[in-house]
């Protein structure tokens, strides 16, 4: 399950962002073509925010759609998975405009975490 690993290093940039507060939420955008599991990107995430500033974040994930413009007519649409053919002028020869994406979108920020004394 490379979601794991994904959270992980959601997870260090998170903390850098942080900065030693507390995360309240954190969003992420994910699409389809990003060979990113949702579910299991939440589940996974579940596990790896333990023991980190984003231990009690509310974690987000946002669906993004496939969109693409055709390098015939230069529309750029909504698409189905699998239906990577314009449907202004029937082309296929088209450029992928978003729907591969992994994003940290957001990182709401909350107390400041307290270190434990040694």
């Amino acid at each position: 399950m490379h979601e794991l690993s994904v959270c992980l290093s959601l997870l260090r940039e998170v903390e850098r962002v942080a900065r030693g507060r507390a995360v309240a939420e954190i969003t992420v955008a994910v699409g389809p073509l990003s060979g990113v599991e949702p579910r299991q990107l939440e589940r996974a995430f579940a596990v790896a925010r333990a023991g980190t500033v984003a231990e009690g974040a509310k974690f987000v994930c946002r669906a993004t759609p496939v969109r693409f413009a055709c390098s015939a007519c230069g529309q750029e649409v909504e698409a189905p998975l699998n239906a990577l053919v314009c449907p202004t002028c029937g082309d296929w020869q088209v450029r992928l405009c978003s729907g591969d994406e992994l994003l940290l979108e957001s990182v709401t920020l909350g107390e400041e975490v307290e270190k434990e004394a040694l």
